[in-house]
């Protein structure tokens, strides 16, 4: 009797909720340099962040390492054509076989036109002439002493050079000299940091 009326709280409730329903929210308003929105958690960023110690796709994870060891070995191998010590065999690294790699490539050697010459030598031995044949032979033994006795007279200048800029001649340096020498120029590993006819001192 003296009790509110359900029905009439109820539908006041009921007419309450759609209105605030209908109203729309006004937006917050965006300021000029600011962030402009809530900063996350920290347990959601590294949640983020995590990532399983086993890889769910094995097939992708070991595509993933084959490219990134595919990366690696081309990296190194581009560091080593450039000369970088870190990168290059035991029998490359140090000044003194620098040195010798520079003199070497800084002249014209015998032994680069050796070898293409000798080739052709050896197509003139199949000509089935006896006399055409000797002449190949011989002309592969002359091609082949030249730039034998041209490398030696590489090497004893470059000794000499190596004794007063570092106080001796690595061991095995007069092998290492002469067939470098005896190489073609391209194929030369490392390859040529100097110009032909470049000053070595």
């Amino acid at each position: 009797m003296f009790g509110r009326d359900k029905t009439t709280t109820q539908g006041a409730t009921r007419v309450e909720a759609s209105t605030t329903a209908e109203t729309p929210v006004s937006p917050v308003k965006e300021r000029p340099g600011a962030k402009n929105r809530p900063t996350p958690k920290r347990k959601d960023q590294e949640a983020a962040r995590r990532r399983p110690l086993v890889e769910t796709d094995r097939k992708a994870a070991k595509a993933a390492n084959k490219q990134r060891a595919r990366e690696a070995r081309l990296a190194q191998r581009a560091a080593a054509e450039r000369g970088d010590d870190s990168a290059l065999p035991a029998r490359d690294r140090g000044p003194e076989k620098r040195y010798i790699r520079d003199r070497v490539d800084s002249r014209l050697n015998i032994g680069e036109i050796a070898l293409p010459l000798m080739l052709v030598a050896v197509i003139v031995m199949f000509v089935p002439n006896p006399s055409i044949q000797s002449l190949g032979l011989i002309i592969v033994w002359a091609v082949l002493l030249i730039a034998l006795f041209d490398a030696i007279f590489m090497w004893r200048s470059t000794k000499k050079r190596l004794i007063q800029k570092f106080g001796a001649a690595p061991r095995g340096g007069a092998g290492y000299a002469i067939m470098r020498a005896m190489q073609i120029r391209r194929g030369r590993f490392p390859r040529p940091v100097v110009k032909r006819g470049e000053k070595i001192d």
